[in-house]
């Protein structure tokens, strides 16, 4: 597995890359990657099936210059800032036939982060819902996935030191889905702060996934501008819910 440590200018860019990289994965049923970005500016993402008006603030958004996207995987609204550690894992499903459903490869993924970050913490990293990670009972990485024929993107993001947990209210609503171990609790209320640095949990990770020694030394670029033309940088995409 190749590795790539790379964020591009754009918040469409850096959506558009992990569908780029799946495809070429999808294409060459082999190459697979685990790739790490770090947004530097506020940004709000919605899932592939979400309602934008539901799931968003978004009168506040566009007033406040807070740009919202849709990526191409499924889950719930996120508030991307820095303090983010976002990662994406491309597999080939032909060479990991454990990865065949979405449960299976839920399980399997979530557990070796789940393994990962304890350890790197030193306390116990849980599970919660289908794919959030939670410390002491508080969540601190919300996870999804999207599934071609013969490959796979699973991503998420670790919230870490520098977060600004207190303005997530501020452009997400309460979510119209929630998992059980929420409780009803606010955005405030629920979410934490990893004490971990990013470069510990991108060595983590890698160790994890036993990505090589060097990294990635070319990427879709061609496929990112025509999928931000075509889909992340375009309204009707964005606003087709």
């Amino acid at each position: 597995m190749q590795w790539l440590d790379l964020t591009l200018p754009s918040p469409a860019a850096n959506l558009a890359l992990d569908e780029a990289l799946l495809d070429a994965c999808e294409l060459s049923r082999a190459r697979e990657c685990l790739r790490f970005w770090e947004p530097t500016s506020p940004f709000v993402v919605i899932g592939y099936g979400q309602r934008l008006q539901r799931e968003v603030h978004a009168a506040r958004c566009k007033e406040e210059g807070v740009p919202v996207l849709r990526r191409c995987s499924g889950g719930g609204a996120v508030l991307q800032a820095q303090g983010c550690l976002n990662y994406s894992l491309v597999l080939s499903l032909h060479h990991r036939p454990d990865l065949e459903s979405v449960t299976r490869s839920n399980c399997v993924i979530m557990r070796a982060h789940r393994d990962a970050l304890s350890q790197l913490l030193g306390e116990p990293i849980t599970v919660e819902g289908h794919t959030d990670l939670a410390w002491q009972g508080l969540k601190v990485s919300g996870n999804s996935q999207r599934r071609r024929r013969h490959s796979m993107l699973f991503h998420g993001t670790f919230l870490l030191t520098g977060f600004p947990l207190e303005t997530v209210g501020r452009y997400l609503p309460f979510p119209s889905q929630e998992p059980a171990y929420r409780r009803q609790r606010r955005h405030e209320d629920f979410l934490a702060r990893l004490p971990l640095p990013a470069k510990e949990i991108k060595h983590g990770l890698r160790s994890a996934w036993k990505a090589s020694a060097h990294g990635m030394e070319s990427w879709p670029d061609a496929e990112v501008t025509d999928l931000v033309g075509t889909r992340y940088g375009n309204p009707d995409w964005v606003e087709r819910m």
